[in-house]
């Protein structure tokens, strides 16, 4: 196979120096043998509303797609794909053409098993939706099943990034459904949570805005391989998880403290010294890749359908404030820039100025010539999010600093999540503004960056419309050529900051906390609950 790490490569050492100490934290000594049983109650960084992991990008129903779904290809620690729910594939000679076997023991929690046609379902569904799967989409003549356990994808011309399109970690990951679910069209959320994963959803006792509740699949043949990272065999130990939503991070801490919860995904970074200072608690950083900041503008409806409106909220933007009041310590952020993570294979700062050095005086000069006329700017806050909701009280701070009526409306994060997608006019329901964030490998590169995707009304939420950028973005995933690849990565920032589909505020690396006796904890972009078992 080829080396893939060109595509997610993170230089180790520019990780700040508190997340090496962090990391090194994790890194003791397990026990020989895991132990079996136990529930895991785990914290997660917002409440789960909607299930469908497909339809939304957002992060808490990714990590609730890795809980039940599977993968064909998954990163290994190497962060290089291999091999999941496949057993062998084979390339042509033109490099046109693969063809894929699925391994034995494939099963839906229903029971049936999995066959070539519930993957080609799923992966024309997925394409629909994702950025970089609409991309592979574009390029593809044929997907179609051999028989239940072959599938092949035949290209019109070459892809560079098949294996890497499959093995997505983030994002809309490509999770396999059964085909009669995967018919769903693409904007129609499912109706059903069958996956064939190591987990299996609980439906009954979901309680939004409390508890969901999974069960280890008795029924899933993990792979022979070790896990790493979210590639090897996906071996669960314990026999039930349970999601414990604490919006609270005063009352998620304590429960931690006490042993009443065993895992929190997001602690904020003020409690994070107090953690590391209690004896029974491992802090680490889980995703070394880091995180950016989004500052979502909608690109349908006045002001910021005027693209000098969006420029305008690049000469406000000074990602260190936003950063010093978000993050705070700073072991944990850095200002960064550029649309492309710091530190991965693609960062530049062609055209960077802007981000560089704020001024509000040429901001508010930009909104005047934009032709705002003082009507309120619809801006979604999310209370639940500790670090977007900072982000959102700077922003709002700013946008009064330059002219602009702020109408602030607050909601938790899976509401914005859900209102996020409504294309009306703010005055009707929809919005002009929300905050987000994007991990490393989702915007390492032009591919994978869902909020750089200029598809329009395909656009992911807020609807950039660029045929240029697509154009730039195509002819990427097109070239072979190292040395091209730099200069388009140059022209597709260049045009970044000339358009603005969304500004970075800032990177960030962030820790999650965990009892002593949970053991097995794997390093990925998303939290991964295999492989883990309680030292009890």
């Amino acid at each position: 196979m080829r080396d893939f790490r060109w595509f997610f490569h993170f230089p180790i050492t520019r990780i700040p120096l508190i997340g090496l100490l962090l990391l090194s934290l994790a890194s003791g000594a397990e026990p020989a043998e895991p132990k079996m049983g136990g529930t895991l109650k785990f914290v997660p960084q917002a409440d789960l509303k909607i299930l469908d992991p497909i339809w939304t990008s957002a992060y808490i129903t990714r990590n609730h797609g890795y809980m039940i779904y599977d993968t064909l290809f998954s990163l290994d620690e190497n962060l290089k794909p291999q091999p999941q729910m496949v057993k062998t594939w084979q390339v042509s000679e033109d490099g046109l053409q693969y063809t894929f076997t699925l391994r034995e023991g494939l099963k839906f929690h229903d029971g049936k098993p999995v066959v070539a046609e519930d993957v080609v379902a799923s992966l024309k569904r997925w394409g629909q939706r994702d950025v970089l799967g609409k991309l592979l989409m574009d390029f593809t003549a044929r997907l179609e099943a051999i028989d239940d356990k072959t599938f092949r994808l035949v290209l019109k011309e070459p892809f560079s990034l098949v294996l890497e399109a499959l093995a997505k970690p983030s994002g809309s990951v490509p999770f396999i459904m059964p085909a009669r679910i995967a018919a769903t069209p693409a904007d129609e959320q499912i109706k059903e949570t069958i996956g064939s994963g190591p987990f299996k959803f609980v439906k009954e006792e979901w309680e939004p805005g409390h508890r969901v509740v999974y069960i280890r699949n008795p029924a899933y043949t993990p792979r022979a391989e070790p896990a790493h990272s979210g590639a090897g065999g996906k071996r669960v130990y314990v026999d039930r998880v349970e999601w414990i939503y604490i919006p609270d991070p005063a009352t998620a801490s304590a429960a931690l403290e006490a042993g009443e919860v065993d895992f929190w995904e997001n602690p904020p970074i003020d409690f994070v010294v107090r953690l590391k200072q209690n004896p029974q608690i491992t802090v680490s950083i889980v995703d070394p890749l880091g995180t950016q900041g989004v500052l979502r503008p909608n690109h349908l409806h006045p002001p910021f359908n005027n693209v000098k409106a969006r420029q305008a909220l690049l000469w406000m933007v000074s990602q260190e404030i936003y950063m010093q009041a978000a993050i705070g310590d700073k072991n944990f952020w850095r200002t960064c820039p550029g649309f492309f993570i710091c530190g991965g294979p693609w960062e530049t700062d062609v055209g960077s100025e802007p981000l560089k050095q704020q001024n509000l005086e040429k901001a508010r000069q930009l909104m005047k010539e934009a032709g705002y006329d003082g009507r309120p700017v619809v801006l979604m806050d999310p209370t639940d999010m500790p670090i977007l909701h900072v982000a959102t009280l700077v922003t709002q701070q700013l946008l009064t600093q330059i002219g602009v009526k702020v109408d602030l409306q607050a909601m938790d994060w899976s509401t914005l999540v859900s209102r996020r997608a409504e294309k009306k006019p703010p005055e009707e329901g929809g919005w002009d503004l929300f905050h987000t964030w994007s991990v490393g490998s989702d915007v390492m590169n032009p591919a994978v960056s869902s909020a750089s995707s200029g598809a329009c009304d395909k656009a992911w939420f807020g609807w950039y419309c660029s045929p240029r950028m697509e154009e730039l973005r195509a002819e990427w995933v097109r070239t072979q050529d190292p040395v091209r690849q730099k200069q388009l990565v140059e022209e597709i920032q260049k045009l970044a900051f000339e358009e603005v589909p969304y500004v970075p505020f800032g990177q960030w690396f962030l820790p999650t906390a965990y009892r002593k006796d949970v053991k097995g904890v794997l390093q990925f972009p998303a939290p991964i609950l295999w492989n883990i078992w309680l030292d009890r």
